[in-house]
């Protein structure tokens, strides 16, 4: 009798509490989702705030609760809602420039090529762009090259040094620690794994990391040589020497053009816009104006769509959202733009490091089974390399940035190993198995000359099915691919020397093509993924809440609410059964 008092009272309780919730949730959504006001007004003889201090990501992503769409979210504050916002700004007469004031920009280096070739496309309407720092970092200052006047702090400094980078090696730390990486690897260039294996950089890493930087900073200084009106030789003095490293060196450098505090910096655009220097300048972020402007952005009235599916972030198997690539998400949004009668083409960006295998080749297979029936066009971000060059190898097109790292067509696994630490603090495991390869891989012990030949034999055939994926979808031949593979790494500049992509441009050239290829003039753009959420989850993540099955067992007991599942699974068995006969769990 008190079981079922306790049950009881535990289902009234899950009922009061999701009630409360939802009751919540409601007043929540009122307060803050009911406004149909602009999130912010522009207001005549505005200026443009390109503070960029946030994280820029290809996409900002649209999340969906299905239980309470008041909650919905569709942020505009991706790198192409910011892009859009650039161009709507070059034709609002209520914007008269932009400002770039004390930035630290958040975003890689082609996605700050994007943005930079927005301000370009900018200048043409006639209207200013300023910039100022206190402190310029080089990213900084390769966006702000493109400003009409470059301000900087009089006690402020510059960064325009040149590109490095810096791995940590861990050979010996290993040793000392007792913690080894067990690594099978295939490709001479797949050096993600080096670290594991030496104490010093090896001479093919280190000249694949020398190839992709200097060919990174010889764009880089060829768009600020342009805009500067300084040779691409004066550039590189003034980047070993440091000659831009203060204000003074800067100036005599000619990469800023005024020595300037911030207050006359803002007065300095207030006489732009023809304002009094005690009234107050109309400022509007870039991040609000994109907000205001996505709704107005003249939408045409055709019928005809092409999808945007943004693979960003590492490649997971299993279900994304924002900042990964899960192989159920993406393939749920091709799968929707092939079926979608209305989308004429796809355009894949990709922003991705790579990841899974066995995800990459599942995503590799549904766009192949998509381009049978409509074209996919692949633009590359910032990041298209290994599984994320996978996934675009059987593209229709494929479009990098010159800045775009891509490549690195090559396999490798590691294996986390804790013998030596084991050993050293007196712990030792010992195993009972039933045949000769029950045991695939134990932790606590070394790796067997079996087992690595069988991990081996697996990365092999990876990498075989790899390097064909991109012969076929490349049209090369088998030697072809073997001399730009072996993992390594590529511009976008070299791929395309390479055939590994097929021509340079951006996100704009790709949806072109894809709309050549649809036979399509006019048309909407469809952007996917949509991330669908379960509240509930949401809020237990934060500790805010409990599923409903958590709060079962803690009320029940454990043995309790296992036999009061078992119970409900017995009840929902209808038909015959191929099923084990009783619950059990084996390790």
């Amino acid at each position: 009798m008190n079981f079922i008092k306790r049950v009881f009272s535990t289902v009234v309780g899950i009922f009061v509490f999701l009630a409360l919730c939802f009751i919540g949730l409601i007043v929540i959504g009122l307060l803050f989702g009911g406004s149909d006001e602009e999130v912010v007004q522009v207001k005549p003889k505005s200026v443009l705030d390109l503070k960029l201090n946030f994280p820029i990501n290809d996409y900002a992503g649209k999340t969906i609760y299905k239980e309470y769409p008041f909650l919905n979210e569709d942020d505009k504050n991706g790198l192409f809602n910011l892009v859009d916002a650039i161009k709507y700004a070059k034709t609002d007469e209520k914007i008269k420039g932009i400002s770039i004031d004390n930035n630290f920009i958040m975003a890689g280096v082609t996605q700050t090529k994007t943005l930079r070739d927005a301000l370009l496309d900018f200048k043409d309407s006639g209207k200013f762009i300023v910039a100022y720092a206190d402190i310029f970092t080089q990213k900084d200052y390769y966006l702000s090259s493109v400003a009409d006047t470059i301000y900087i702090n009089p006690v402020g400094m510059m960064e325009f040094k040149g590109l490095y980078t810096e791995r940590l090696y861990f050979k010996d730390f290993q040793e000392k620690s007792g913690i080894k990486m067990e690594v099978v690897r295939h490709g001479k260039y797949k050096s993600a794994v080096e670290p594991f294996l030496e104490n010093e950089m090896s001479d093919n890493n280190r000249e694949q990391i020398s190839v992709y930087l200097n060919g990174l900073w010889s764009e880089l200084k060829k768009e600020v040589s342009e805009s500067r009106n300084v040779s691409m030789e004066q550039l590189d003095l003034i980047a070993d020497s440091l000659l831009a490293r203060t204000p003074e060196l800067a100036l005599s450098s000619q990469l800023v053009d005024k020595i300037a505090y911030h207050d006359e910096y803002i007065n300095g655009i207030k006489h732009a816009v023809d304002l009094p220097e005690d009234k107050d300048l109309k400022m509007v972020s870039i991040a609000d104006y994109a907000e205001y402007a996505a709704p107005k952005i003249k939408s045409t009235t055709s019928k005809d769509k092409i999808a945007i599916i943004y693979a960003e972030g590492d490649i997971i198997y299993g279900e994304g959202e924002k900042g990964n690539v899960g192989h159920i998400t993406t393939n749920k949004a091709i799968q929707k733009a092939r079926e979608d009668d209305k989308i004429k083409a796809i355009v894949l960006r990709v922003n991705s490091p790579g990841g899974s295998a066995l995800a990459s080749e599942l995503i590799w297979r549904e766009i192949e089974l998509t381009k049978k029936l409509k074209p996919v066009i692949v633009s590359m971000g910032d990041l298209a390399a290994s599984g994320g060059y996978y996934i675009a190898t059987n593209a229709d097109k494929i479009i990098a940035e010159p800045t775009t790292i891509t490549g690195s067509i090559g396999v490798f696994g590691t294996l986390p190993n804790f013998k030596n630490l084991t050993d050293n603090i007196g712990i030792n495991a010992e195993q009972v198995a039933t045949n000769a390869n029950t045991v695939t891989y134990s932790v606590f012990e070394p790796l067997s000359e079996s087992q690595h030949r069988y991990i081996k034999e697996g990365v092999i055939d990876i990498y075989s099915l790899f390097t064909k994926r991109v012969a076929d979808g490349r049209n090369l031949t088998a030697e072809q691919v073997e001399e730009i593979a072996q993992g390594r790494v590529w511009t976008g500049k070299d791929a395309l020397e390479r055939g590994l992509v097929d021509e340079l441009g951006g996100l704009d050239l790709a949806l072109q093509y894809a709309a050549e290829a649809a036979e399509i003039e006019d048309y909407k753009i469809k952007e996917y993924p949509v991330f669908e959420k379960n509240l509930d989850e949401v809020l237990e993540a934060f500790g805010l809440a409990k599923a409903k099955e958590q709060i079962l067992e803690e009320e029940l007991g454990a043995e309790n609410y296992k036999l009061m599942k078992e119970v409900k699974r017995l009840s929902q068995q209808k038909g015959v059964q191929l099923l084990f006969p009783f619950s059990t769990e084996i390790k």
